[in-house]
């Protein structure tokens, strides 16, 4: 393994509701895309590659768009998720329109990736805090049987625009993670946080720790991620919207005892694009940061 570890970006996603391709938008100053400030950030935290997974009719788009940019400052790989990546053929689900989620995302990079790695969402600004915390924990303390996750506070994370969905984590007396329930509903009401999802309504505490899908994994996950994705399959055969997420797997994993989860606090710093409406406030924000010196006026300069 090299010292370096993986930067894996999760850029397969349809934007469905945003309503366009989000991740190839240009969002900053000179049109950089949230992403580009993703592997900047990276870069700087010590990362030595970036593994792309794209659908396959983005691939020459996203090509065209990241090479010229990176070529020279950081290894890049490409990966297809496509609706029949590790799906045997007795198990393929004809109607299903949708990808099969994070995790199932992350299993397509199994032979791309042999280093400890981070999973990022391509569409989601981190801040370079959290891309220095994580490359430190990769560079030194991951293990097979020790990964992480950067936690946002619930506060921090929501969208004026409409609701959104976050893992909400549950933690132990060490900060570690012990649970997390993807939440598909929640928003400012007043001055509160509230969850209005899964049949019930849940008020969540500011500074509840959240996930942003961004993980730090040892390599010898994706032996775990495929014999979960091997039970999930035939246990969703006639369910066409069933995903696999990353949380899922954390989840098992804790609660099979094979693996704990550090929460690192670098999450100081995050916003995306869920919907439209959220575009201006992610520019703004953008300029704002190159105006403070925090990323040079042009990123690939």
């Amino acid at each position: 393994m090299t010292n370096k570890p993986t930067l894996l970006v999760l850029a397969a996603g349809m934007g469905s509701r945003y309503g366009g391709n989000k991740q190839i938008d240009g969002f900053g100053p000179n049109g950089e895309t949230i992403l580009e400030y993703s592997i900047f950030d990276a870069i700087r935290a010590g990362f030595g590659k970036v593994v792309f997974i794209v659908r396959q009719e983005i691939l020459e788009v996203a090509k065209e768009k990241f090479l010229p940019k990176l070529e020279g400052k950081i290894e890049v790989d490409w990966v297809i998720q496509s609706l029949d990546s590790f799906v045997p053929d007795h198990l393929k689900q004809g109607g299903r329109t949708k990808p099969y989620g994070t995790a199932h995302a992350v299993l397509c990079a199994k032979d791309a990736i042999q280093e400890p790695f981070a999973v990022i969402n391509a569409d989601d600004f981190y801040g370079k805090e959290a891309f220095e915390v994580l490359g430190k924990f990769l560079s030194k303390e991951v293990k097979p049987d020790l990964h992480a996750m950067v936690g946002y506070a619930i506060q921090n994370v929501l969208s004026e625009n409409g609701t959104v969905s976050r893992g909400v984590c549950e933690t132990n007396s060490k900060g570690q993670l012990i649970g997390m329930v993807e939440r598909t509903s929640i928003s400012r009401e007043g001055d509160k946080i509230v969850s209005r999802g899964e049949g019930e309504v849940l008020e969540i505490a500011e500074n509840t720790p959240v996930s942003m899908n961004f993980w730090g994994f040892h390599p010898d996950v994706f032996v775990d991620i495929e014999e979960m994705w091997n039970k999930f399959l035939p246990a969703n055969r006639e369910n066409l919207k069933s995903e696999f997420y990353i949380p899922t797997v954390a989840n098992n994993l804790i609660q099979e005892g094979k693996a704990a989860f550090e929460i690192l606090a670098g999450g100081k710093t995050w916003f995306g694009v869920t919907y439209t409406e959220d575009r201006p406030v992610v520019i703004e924000a953008l300029k704002k940061l190159h105006q403070e010196g925090e990323y040079p006026a042009d990123l690939w300069k």
